[in-house]
């Protein structure tokens, strides 16, 4: 019990400096966390398809930005020094979380099968 509390606190700091220094670096490119995702995976591709049309261009938008600042060598707060950003914002996670569910309760419904 003890050894679980102790490691619980270790992780909640390595979480917390983990977040902080995330946040530095999403912040340097103007991304998200959720930019992060590989589109290519069925989960995130689904729900990439049933997210609203202007989630899916602010993401595009935003890689594409993130690209040509890397390309340039420069740092968002360059050229736009006052923009709010939320780099921890979700918009598509919530429906990813619900895919991954469905797709395990399907394969938990379907064992039977094998």
């Amino acid at each position: 019990m003890a050894l679980r509390m102790m490691a619980d606190k270790a992780m909640g700091v390595a979480a917390t400096y983990y977040k902080r220094t995330m946040n530095w670096h999403l912040a340097q490119t103007g991304l998200r966390y959720e930019d992060l995702l590989i589109e290519e995976t069925n989960d995130v591709k689904e729900a990439l398809e049933l997210a609203d049309p202007d989630v899916v261009t602010g993401r595009t938008r935003r890689l594409r930005r993130a690209v040509d600042l890397s390309y340039k060598r420069k740092s968002l707060q360059d050229y736009a020094p006052d923009m709010v950003l939320e780099p921890f914002k979700e918009e598509i996670y919530p429906d990813l979380i619900k895919i991954r569910e469905r797709d395990e309760e399907y394969a938990v419904l379907n064992a039977h099968k094998k």
